[in-house]
């Protein structure tokens, strides 16, 4: 576990790096109400998936200043002692259901920020914003605030991890291959899909990760097509089972690692063995790839080539970005003869996950496979190590 002191660089190396990259991009101030921006900006983290149905904390942020906080009403205390936040003030109910007066208290809440932004900034001040409510974008414009979009300047900022954040990422990793281990090894003939994917949670949570993103783990037939979700159909004997981590763990850093498991003891079949195969192969081939400086489009049009008859099928992008979220890029397929859809180009300080499924009409049944990576100066230093399946990959 990490020490106040750990703590403390973790919070102003991103408070730093959130500076730096606001100057960068010409943004002296930004508002956020997204949770998980609030908690990259300043560190409060509080309630965050009741924070990601409608904005009721704020974080003003001045590149060149102070970090005032609006936290939940009640819940001022839970921020102090953070070395990145200066001020904390009591957050407005600023959406409908707070009642016929949200509309009134929008307009004093943009009155105030406004005040705060032109005592700072001057007359006119340009405020970026992401996540709040159109009620308060018009009255900010209405008090004279020029405002601009909030969200890639977190994207930008978070895209490249600082030492701290790497530290905690790896521990994280830890966290979460345990609790994969627990749910592995709760698979059993019978048993709910969802009962063996509570084993995951239950690991994750008493190790004090946060929650989990999606409900990605299925078996059996529910593997093919990919995205059906965790439900109650009992898993059977010889059948595949997918799990997609999708974690939020430690210190809120998400982990997102793929494994494809087998109920029982045998080898499985051989469509098994050779689908699990042709998974590997694209993982470890489009791995391969990663290295500082390579473009998105060199990446995707070097990238593994998908058998015709599991196309159609595939993951919808090579590679994404991954930090206390899913993040920039999402890297997807080149289609050959056709402009690519995205500019840019891996940097050393990235941590990207690496996305494989191979899933087949014939048997429906698929795999799924993915591992988590940091770019380095001189390549990729994979960062997950829990163990493909033996009964497959041997």
């Amino acid at each position: 576990m990490f020490s106040e002191h750990d703590d403390h660089r973790l919070l102003t190396e991103r408070r730093q790096r959130l500076a730096a990259t606001m100057v960068d991009r010409g943004i002296p101030a930004l508002l956020t109400a997204d949770p998980v921006d609030i908690a990259y900006a300043c560190g409060a983290r509080n309630m965050t998936v009741y924070g990601m149905m409608g904005p009721s904390r704020f974080a003003l942020v001045f590149a060149e200043g102070p970090t005032i906080l609006y936290e939940f009403a009640g819940c001022e205390h839970l921020s102090v002692g953070l070395p990145t936040v200066d001020e904390v003030r009591p957050a407005p109910a600023i959406t409908a259901n707070a009642g016929d007066r949200y509309e009134d208290n929008a307009a004093t809440f943009a009155a105030e920020l406004a005040a705060e932004c032109t005592a700072r900034l001057g007359i006119a001040p340009t405020l970026a914003v992401e996540r709040v409510d159109f009620p308060l974008t018009d009255a900010l414009r209405r008090n004279g605030v020029e405002l601009l979009d909030a969200h890639p300047v977190m994207l930008a900022a978070r895209r490249i991890k600082q030492p701290a954040e790497l530290d905690v990422i790896r521990s994280a990793v830890g966290m979460v291959e345990q609790a994969v281990g627990e749910l592995a090894a709760s698979i059993r003939d019978g048993a709910p899909e969802v009962e063996m994917w509570a084993e995951f949670h239950r690991g994750l949570i008493a190790r004090e990760g946060e929650y989990v993103t999606t409900r990605l783990f299925q078996g059996g037939p529910n593997t093919f097509p990919y995205f059906r979700e965790a439900g109650p159909r009992p898993i059977r004997a010889g059948e595949l089972l997918c799990l997609d981590t999708d974690a939020i763990a430690t210190r809120g850093y998400a982990v997102d690692f793929s494994r494809t498991f087998r109920c029982g003891d045998d080898r499985g079949t051989t469509r098994q063995r050779d689908l699990f195969a042709l998974a590997l192969e694209q993982l470890r081939h489009n791995a391969d790839l990663l290295a500082p400086g390579r473009s998105y489009e060199d990446f995707a049009r070097n990238a593994w080539p998908v058998p015709a008859i599991q196309r159609p099928f595939g993951y919808y992008c090579l590679a994404h970005g991954i930090g206390l979220s899913g993040e920039f890029p999402n890297v997807p397929p080149a289609s050959p003869g056709e402009p690519y859809a995205l500019r840019g180009e891996l940097e050393s300080g990235m941590t990207v996950c690496v996305e494989s499924y191979v899933g087949d009409p014939d048997s429906a049944q698929g795999v799924k496979l993915e591992d988590q990576y940091l770019i380095t100066g001189r390549g990729a230093e994979r960062l997950t190590t829990f163990p493909f399946e033996p009964a497959l990959a041997g």
